[in-house]
């Protein structure tokens, strides 16, 4: 059967456009799956093959960070509580002690935690000399008696607020 240099011509041409749209399509379709591989290759990191193997390893991983979460939590509580208690709240009070009017050169601080546990510091300044005295506070009271200037020192590093 000839079918003639025409048709064959035509035949010829087709076949070629085909292979052509074929070769077009396999590119793409490679170009495809690469793309695909190359977002799952994150996967198989771990080496596992099967799925459902690199998904148990992946939520296993998961729980321990969870795990490890609340662990950080614990401690950001705990390391939060023991702040609260050892930040300290301090209060100072400026005074004339001596009353000769070398100005406000005597001072009691108080240094208190949440508790009211702490010292108090006073320095007395006189014209020539300076004392200094340390008291401790437990539960925002002194064993030892407190001047008038060291209470207030006290009360208002208890409360967070400046002295009046």
């Amino acid at each position: 059967m000839d079918l003639g240099p025409g048709i064959t011509s035509t035949l010829v041409v087709v076949a070629l456009g085909v292979a052509v749209l074929a070769l077009v399509g396999a590119v793409g379709v490679h170009l495809r799956l690469s793309a695909i591989e190359a977002r799952y290759r994150i996967l198989w990191a771990s080496g596992e093959e099967d799925v459902v193997a690199v998904l148990a390893h992946q939520s296993g991983q998961i729980a321990n960070l969870h795990r490890d979460l609340e662990e950080l939590r614990a401690q950001l509580f705990r390391t939060a509580g023991g702040a609260k208690r050892s930040l300290p709240r301090v209060a100072v009070v400026r005074y004339d002690a001596l009353g000769d009017q070398d100005g406000l050169l005597s001072f009691s601080a108080a240094i208190v935690d949440d508790r009211g546990d702490g010292l108090v510091i006073s320095s007395i300044h006189a014209s020539g000399e300076s004392r200094t005295h340390t008291k401790g506070v437990a539960d925002g009271d002194s064993d030892v008696t407190l001047t008038p200037e060291e209470q207030r020192a006290l009360a208002a590093a208890r409360t967070g607020k400046g002295p009046e």
